[in-house]
């Protein structure tokens, strides 16, 4: 490993210091006040100036982030809040946006994108035809039950990670569950999800699934681009052209701007593997997401340049932007069978150019 412009195996590291907490390393740690408190969180540290916080019982999403002390995971107003106190069906199924914070915040298991009210004789309760779900589902408001963390040597290469297991689980209904393992190399600048999701009931479940990858100021500026192999935009919001803004140069914090959203399509490389950025050039800093185009083959931009709540995101969907309701009628809704299970392999990397 490189720490500090110098190489060190495993055993040089020990001779330098007692602790590789010296270089870096996870930390458990629990919020301790506002609506936040209560929430377990790990802050994973890399040598190379690397940090960001893993939200336990947030479905372990990753909250801030920043590269040696510039930010670009989002912090919204919302904070960081308790799941405790989320209402899933208040204001119509928008209350996800009350708890809306975060470089990564995980829609699904079972539902992503607006609300819907849709079938539910799958799980045969006469009592329940149907199920009501609210934006982006349930997962992001469910605490994981923590299965380990801390510093593993492979060799004399040293990786941070955590694992945890997330359950969506009802009486006739869904039981779906997450596992989530997050790793950052000790000398890196790169973040690595490997999620699986199972059905571990006995019907037949709807699977829906998307990462609301959110990049906010510093790193989102007037001028920062956005970079990615489109090969074309398949839908855009209404907003896009009524208020004339670039998602591809964007503006600075605008008065009453009404979000902007584009579905592309994005050409994969050779190995199936799709890369999409965020350029700030004043900084000299670019973040990256990198994913598979088989687990999320559809890809969406976020643009939300209000002033007071400046943020973009990139989101890789395993379905297209108009939803549950229209993958069911169009056949394209994936149903995980009992004990069926889908993998998600995904990179985000703070990198300098």
């Amino acid at each position: 490993m490189k720490l500090y412009g110098k190489e060190y195996d495993r055993r040089t590291l020990a001779r330098m210091a007692g602790d590789v907490a010296a270089a870096g390393g996870v930390r458990s740690v629990v919020l301790a006040d506002g609506s936040e408190r209560g929430v377990r969180t790990l802050e994973f540290r890399t040598a190379a100036g690397l940090a960001f916080d893993v939200l336990v019982d947030r479905a372990m999403d990753i909250g801030p982030a920043r590269y040696r002390g510039v930010g670009f995971g989002w912090e919204s107003a919302t904070g960081y809040r308790n799941p405790g106190l989320h209402e899933y069906a208040d204001e119509n199924g928008l209350s996800w946006l009350r708890s809306f914070s975060g470089l990564v915040v995980t829609a699904g298991l079972d539902h992503t994108l607006f609300t819907a009210d849709v079938d539910a004789a799958n799980y045969r309760y006469p009592h329940r035809s149907t199920v009501w779900n609210g934006l982006h589902g349930r997962v992001a408001n469910i605490p994981a039950r923590l299965s380990g963390y801390g510093e593993r040597w492979d060799g004399d290469r040293c990786v941070l990670w955590a694992e945890g297991e997330v359950r969506q689980a009802a009486i006739f209904g869904e039981h779906l569950r997450l596992v989530r393992r997050i790793e950052a190399d000790l000398d890196g600048t790169e973040i690595r999800l490997t999620d699986t999701v199972r059905n571990a009931g006995f019907d037949r479940t709807p699977h829906m699934y998307l990462y609301h990858i959110n990049i906010g100021w510093p790193l989102l500026d007037e001028g920062a681009r956005f970079v990615a192999p489109i090969r074309e935009t398949l839908w855009a919001s209404d907003s896009d052209t009524e208020q004339g803004a670039s998602n591809l140069v964007f503006d600075g914090p605008r008065p009453g701007f009404v979000e902007q959203v584009y579905e592309h399509d994005l050409l994969p490389d050779e190995h199936g593997r799709v890369r999409a950025g965020l350029v700030n050039d004043r900084l000299g800093l670019t973040f990256e997401v990198e994913y598979n185009s088989a687990e999320f083959p559809a890809f969406f931009q976020w643009m939300h340049l209000r002033e007071g709540a400046y943020a973009v995101g990139f989101e890789p969907s395993t379905n297209a932007v108009a939803g549950e309701p229209a993958a069911r009628e169009a056949g394209t809704l994936t149903f995980l069978e009992p004990g069926e299970e889908r993998a998600y392999h995904t990179a985000l990397r703070i990198l300098e150019t």
